[in-house]
C-alpha cells in the first residue's frame, strides 16, 4: 500500500474519531448535563444511580486515546508536507491540550467529588459549586473538540486537493 493511500486512511480516521468525539461531547451537553448538574446535590445522586452500567468515562478515553494515536500518526506521516503538517499538529495540540491536559487537571478532580467520593462527604453548597465550575469548564472541552475537528478536516481536504493537484499535473495513467 503507498504512504499516500496510508496517510489519506489515517486523516480519514482521525477526522471520523475527532468528529466523534466532539459530537459524543455535544450531545453529552444537551442531553446529560441539564440531568446531571441541573439540581446538585440531588441531581448528582441521580446520575449516580443511572450511570451504574456505564457513562461518559466508559466512552470518552478509549475514543481519546483513538484521536490522539491517529494524530500522531498524521502528523509523523504528513510532516514532509508542511502545508498539510501545520494543520495536524495545531489539531492534535488543541485535542491533547482541550481534551485531555484540561480533562485531568479540571474535571478529573471534580469528578472525584461529584461521583467517585461517598454520598455525604461534601456540604450541598459545596457540590452545588463543584457542578458550577463543571459546567462553566465544559465549554473550553466542547470548543477544543470543536476546533481539534475542524482543524482535522481541513488537514484532509489539503491533503486530498494536494494529491488530486499532483494526479492531474501527472497526466493520464498509461
Amino acid at each position: 500500500m503507498s504512504r499516500t493511500k496510508v496517510t489519506t486512511g489515517t486523516l480519514i480516521a482521525l477526522v471520523w474519531a475527532a468528529m466523534m468525539s466532539f459530537g459524543g461531547v455535544a450531545a453529552e451537553t444537551v442531553m446529560l448535563y441539564p440531568n446531571i448538574f441541573g439540581d446538585a446535590p440531588a441531581s448528582l445522586d441521580r446520575a449516580r444511580a443511572f450511570l451504574v452500567d456505564g457513562g461518559p468515562s466508559d466512552y470518552f478515553p478509549p475514543l481519546g486515546a483513538s484521536v490522539v494515536l491517529f494524530a500522531l500518526a498524521t502528523v509523523a506521516l504528513t510532516w514532509r508536507v508542511p502545508r498539510i503538517r501545520w494543520w495536524a499538529v495545531l489539531a492534535t495540540g488543541v485535542f491533547v491540550s482541550c481534551e485531555f491536559l484540561f480533562s485531568a487537571l479540571f474535571f478529573w478532580p471534580r469528578n472525584e467529588i461529584m461521583f467517585v467520593d461517598p454520598p455525604g462527604t461534601h456540604t450541598p453548597e459545596f457540590l452545588r459549586e463543584v457542578a458550577q465550575e463543571f459546567v462553566a469548564g465544559h465549554t473550553v472541552r466542547l470548543a477544543g473538540g470543536a476546533v481539534a475537528a475542524a482543524l482535522a478536516f481541513t488537514a484532509l481536504l489539503l491533503w486530498v486537493r494536494e494529491n488530486a493537484r499532483s494526479v492531474h499535473q501527472a497526466g493520464p495513467v498509461s
